[in-house]
């Protein structure tokens, strides 16, 4: 960074400023570079004690008042609202009256009555309600046949459909573990195993399995535009990721060993076969995965548009390229994946993503929109040591969350005039040079995303942000951090269900222990949650533009 520095070179104001800016940003570059040697000299030193058989340095907790840097944008991008108390009178339902008298003794005795008082109290009753079934019993002697009738749905395995729900709402929705449950159903005297309390949870849930691909199905014809996010999990002591898949109508949840960007295509199609297809998109694909030209050639050459099942498409591969190394051989795989799930018609087809800067989300939908909280919390990383550095950190800040409630000011009210401002108005703001290197390569990387940050001025009704997934991935990290994780495909599959029919539940202002308990019980009284997604989405059109003319 010196390399070109010479104190002569000074002659005026102006070179003098050049000269301590460049100074201050290796200030900043050493300062950042003895924090991260420090750290690696620490696990170093730790590691040369370990061999030796000794001790590290003991993990010591900071005290409460180091607090670990805080990178939320919560306070910068939220307006404050005021917050109307609600009366919860209303909303109570009423079980019982019950008329509170007076100790007439102590009344004197012009005392006039004038009527009652009302006090709301909420209680709960929790116990055992068990039920002895005698079921009529007949015997042919003719046919050597016996007739028994047979119990009511849901009460199979001696234990009645509301104990099934509860143990299920509980342990899914609740985040109870299963030996709390158990202890919860011993306390009502309800004699019952923690293997049978298993049972309930995993198995036997056909049902449930096809109403969460029935919602999953109408989530994804709800809307051209869709959330999605990953986090870490644990199935049978091994890392899996889980991918979540939403939008304002519905969630769902997907477990699987990785996070390739054919695990994302095989989450958007659920899981159905898998197919390849070789065609002009697929190409495009391939020349922008910079592949050679002689595979670009190659693969011209084989079959164009025709489907092909991933054991066939592979072995074209393999036979016509035997020497494509593992990244390249992904690549054609995953580009003749995306012209195959553009292509088919089966299955509804995600137009938008809206999502993180992960690679394998992109390029998967025709378009995709990066979420603005996400961008914001590469500024909050930087750190500088300098105030001067900070300070221009703050006033940049300040401009980019302007900027993002100018855009919220536009989903309200969109036209050509603002969005050829905003448009405008981006490539200014990110065309500043603060002097503060680290700032300014950040603000080039944010200007490179121009096309996907601003897709919400070519669909105002898309969000800025991917905080609904990030709340969805929330939600199973906490089930994570309860219950650990699943030992089974069956728990596995038993855990993505359930999550999603719960979220889902709650997004449709579905009672989730009465939604299954009236699947349990066999009255299926309750309409499916898929019936549910299709009517609010002919309510909210959450497509509006893209049913507008060009």
């Amino acid at each position: 960074m010196l390399e070109d520095f010479d104190i002569n070179n000074i002659r005026d104001m102006q070179d003098a400023r050049q000269s301590i800016q460049m100074l201050l940003n290796l200030v900043e570059t050493l300062y950042q570079e003895n924090l991260s040697l420090k750290k690696q000299v620490q696990n170093l030193q730790d590691e040369i004690n370990r061999l030796k058989g000794q001790q590290g340095k003991p993990p010591i907790k900071p005290n409460n008042n180091s607090q670990p840097k805080n990178y939320s944008s919560e306070k910068e991008r939220k307006k404050k609202k005021r917050r109307k108390k609600r009366s919860k009178v209303d909303r109570i339902k009423i079980h019982a009256e019950k008329i509170c008298p007076v100790d007439k003794e102590k009344l004197p005795a012009d005392a006039q009555f004038k009527g009652y008082e009302k006090v709301f109290v909420q209680d709960i009753k929790f116990e055992a309600f068990n039920t002895l079934f005698l079921k009529e019993k007949y015997y042919s002697p003719s046919q050597n046949k016996t007739w028994l009738a047979p119990l009511p749905p849901g009460y199979e395995g001696e234990f009645g459909p509301r104990l099934k729900s509860f143990a299920i709402k509980g342990y899914f929705d609740s985040n109870i573990t299963q030996p709390k449950i158990l202890d919860l159903l011993q306390d009502a005297q309800i004699s019952i195993s923690a293997g049978q309390i298993s049972k309930f949870l995993i198995n036997n849930h056909q049902q449930f399995h096809k109403e969460k691909d029935q919602l999953y199905e109408a989530g994804l014809r709800s809307s051209p535009w869709h959330h999605i996010d990953d986090t870490a999990t644990r199935v049978n002591g091994n890392n899996y990721y889980c991918h979540i898949m939403c939008n304002p109508l519905y969630t769902s949840y997907f477990t699987t060993p990785n996070k390739t960007r054919l695990t994302v295509i095989d989450v958007l199609r659920n899981f159905k076969a898998p197919f390849f297809l070789l065609n002009d998109e697929a190409l495009s694909y391939i020349r922008q995965f910079r592949l050679p030209a002689p595979v670009i050639q190659t693969l011209q050459l084989l079959p164009q548009d025709q489907q092909l099942c991933q054991e066939a498409f592979s072995y074209l591969v393999e036979n016509h390229l035997p020497h494509l190394g593992p990244q390249q051989r992904s690549h054609v795989l995953d580009a003749a994946a995306i012209a195959a799930y553009h292509a088919q018609m089966e299955f509804p087809i995600a137009q938008l993503l809206i999502c993180d800067d992960a690679p394998q989300f992109k390029i998967i939908t025709r378009q995709l929109a990066l979420c603005w909280i996400h961008d914001g919390r590469h500024y909050k990383k930087l750190c500088p040591c300098l105030p001067y550095h900070q300070q221009l950190l703050d006033a940049f800040l300040d401009d980019y969350w302007n900027f993002y409630y100018l855009l919220l000011d536009y989903k309200q009210q969109p036209s050509l005039q603002e969005k050829q401002r905003l448009t405008n108005l981006f490539d200014e703001l990110f065309a500043t040079q603060t002097g503060f290197n680290a700032l300014d390569d950040r603000i080039a990387k944010t200007k490179l995303k121009k096309a996907c940050l601003l897709m919400v001025l070519d669909h105002p009704e898309i969000p800025l942000h991917n905080n609904p997934a990030e709340l969805g991935a929330r939600r199973r990290v906490r089930k994570r951090v309860i219950s650990y994780g699943t030992r089974s495909d069956d728990g596995t599959k038993a855990w993505d269900t359930f999550l999603s029919l719960a979220e889902t539940a709650k997004k449709q202002g579905v009672n989730f222990f009465n939604y299954i308990y009236d699947r349990i019980s066999g009255n299926f009284e309750m309409p499916s949650l898929a019936q549910l997604i299709n009517q609010r989405a002919s309510e909210l059109n959450l497509g509006a533009s893209w049913n507008l003319p060009p």
